[in-house]
């Protein structure tokens, strides 16, 4: 999977409205608040998506200048209509990104690393446009066996059919291991390098993880690629699965690295 598929069969406002709440707004807010510590001038953050880590930053740090980039253009279009004024959002690959040497403070992607053909690359892209003592702040998932939610998700579509997709393992669930993430930093060249795993929580619906999971998600492209009639079962077998989830907090686990150049 490259991370120009990630978004091929999702919707952004789905995605946005039911992924957002129940895996990545925790984490958003957790790591602008170690932006408005630093208070950086100029940030970048790659593979933003539609934007829930961007507009966290952006009230963390007004005065910031913040540039948003994503590869995929249905997720930039949609992150600039709920601000435009005060980011910058561009389409731009992670792995090439179309800026000068030496240009920001800051440079984030959060739960996009997994995505990325060559980590390594894109690390030292990062590297390369950020300034002398600017930062890198890379999250990735822990291991599924401690993502509850998302096990349960995978383990309901999974059963319906014989040959697994199994999605979760392949996609956000492929760069669990912070010893490969922290030797992937190195390879782009960063030597100061601090790695932490954070356990946070958010509470469930299981009508609206099942609806940003199955029909908000890449994990529709694959249920599709295997029956595409079968979204309906596959939405209602995951809101099943969950259901001893529903009104209920669920943690969510990853990793967080930070790299200095």
């Amino acid at each position: 999977m490259t991370e120009t598929d990630v978004f091929k069969h999702a919707t952004p406002l789905l995605y946005d409205k039911y992924m957002g709440p129940l895996l990545f707004e925790p984490f958003a807010t957790h790591v602008a608040e170690r932006v408005r510590l630093v208070q950086p001038e100029m940030v970048l953050e790659t593979a933003a998506g539609t934007g829930i880590v961007t507009r966290a930053v952006r009230n963390a740090v007004p005065g910031a200048t913040i540039v948003a980039t994503d590869i995929n253009p249905a997720v930039v279009a949609f992150a600039a209509e709920q601000d435009s004024e005060r980011v910058a959002f561009q389409q731009a690959d992670a792995q090439d990104l179309p800026f000068g040497d030496e240009t920001f403070d800051l440079v984030l992607c959060v739960f996009g690393a997994m995505f990325f053909p060559d980590k390594v690359r894109a690390n030292a892209e990062a590297a390369r446009v950020l300034r002398r003592g600017g930062r890198y702040v890379v999250v990735s998932f822990n291991r599924l066996d401690l993502n509850p939610v998302p096990k349960a998700a995978g383990e309901a579509v999974g059963s319906l059919f014989p040959e697994d997709p199994r999605y979760m393992e392949r996609g956000p669930f492929s760069y669990t291991d912070p010893a490969r993430i922290e030797s992937d930093l190195r390879a782009a060249g960063f030597e100061v390098i601090e790695l932490e795993t954070i356990e946070l929580a958010s509470r469930v619906s299981a009508r609206d993880a099942a609806y940003g999971m199955v029909l908000g998600s890449p994990f529709r492209g694959e249920i599709e690629r295997l029956d595409p009639s079968a979204l309906e079962r596959a939405t209602a077998a995951v809101e099943h699965a969950l259901r001893d989830w529903d009104g209920r907090d669920a943690p969510i686990s990853a990793h967080i690295a930070t790299a200095t150049r």
